[in-house]
């Protein structure tokens, strides 16, 4: 089968191919070329996996209008060009921001979406438009919401709290207690390809999660693990570190309250109905992923 991927050089996309090539499919890159003409041309290809878009622009000033443009238009434009197509698979690769920032319970397909930045209400904009569409006989799509994804290639901030274990400092942010889902990009690449090779997996909405969410704490621990480091904790104040990363949102520290956020808050996502669909287990737990993770972090910095 010939597989077409749009985002194939970011860190998920790079993945993908690498992991879809080991199952002899003949991959194409649809580049920013291919992409810019009004109708794009897909007619050599059987399956479109999307993953091109606008992530998240954490500078004071970000163009709105950019996020609308990549992540809504763009998709809008190739899910047509899908529906003129042999094509018989599109998968959009969504995000758990096109339904909420911040979580309470635990996130299901059946939540209602409250998106609050232009990142999640762009996604959910070319998702509602792929829902609405008329979709011919022997047709698929699936829109894949993951969490935080991690990974070779991952430059997030997982890899940069690998640097502050490795740097043998006391982690001050033990007193916060969190439980947050993460999705190990090989994981993610196993549900694509099962996906792609099943075809009675019903077109919709998928929530991507490992099986069991991970504590900062937690996280600390494994990847000082992966370096054989003990790592060592500073139980300090909420209080002071809130306001540390007050100052850092105008001083440009190290820690500002976006990035604590993410370190610090319960983000819990439920997997169920992906796995359900695929009627399969994922095959890495979330502590071996976060280890493989670590030793591609590791890789890198040798590099």
């Amino acid at each position: 089968m010939k597989v077409g991927i749009t985002g194939s050089s970011g860190f998920v996309g790079l993945n993908i191919e690498s992991y879809l090539r080991k199952f002899d499919f003949d991959i194409s890159r649809l580049n920013r070329e291919a992409l810019g003409s009004p109708k794009i041309d897909l007619r050599h290809l059987d399956i479109i996996i999307h993953l091109a878009g606008k992530a998240h622009d954490l500078s004071k000033s970000p163009d709105p209008t950019e996020y609308y443009t990549v992540n809504y238009e763009l998709t809008k434009r190739l899910y047509d060009s899908f529906l003129m197509s042999k094509a018989t698979v599109f998968i959009f690769m969504s995000s758990v921001k096109a339904v909420a920032d911040t979580v309470t319970d635990i996130l299901t397909e059946d939540a209602i979406p409250i998106p609050s930045t232009d990142y999640g209400k762009s996604k959910l904009m070319a998702e509602r438009y792929i829902e609405k569409q008329k979709l011919p006989e022997g047709k698929h799509y699936y829109i894949l919401r993951p969490c935080m994804i991690h990974g070779p290639g991952n430059k997030g901030n997982l890899n940069l709290l690998y640097k502050f274990v490795g740097r043998k400092v006391p982690y001050p942010l033990a007193k916060f207690k969190n439980l947050r889902s993460y999705v190990t990009v090989e994981n993610l690449c196993f549900i694509v390809l099962h996906l792609i090779m099943k075809n009675n997996v019903a077109s919709g909405i998928y929530n991507i999660a490992d099986d069991r969410p991970l504590s900062t704490n937690e996280i600390v621990s494994i990847l000082g693990k992966s370096m054989s480091i003990e790592p060592k904790f500073l139980h300090v104040p909420v209080y002071l570190i809130d306001l540390v990363a007050k100052l850092g949102d105008f001083f440009n520290l190290s820690i500002n309250s976006e990035k604590l956020k993410k370190l610090t808050e319960n983000y819990l996502v439920d997997n169920s109905k992906i796995k359900n669909a695929i009627e399969l287990n994922l095959p890495i737990s979330s502590y071996d992923g976060l280890l493989k993770s670590a030793a591609s972090f590791a890789d890198d910095k040798a590099g």
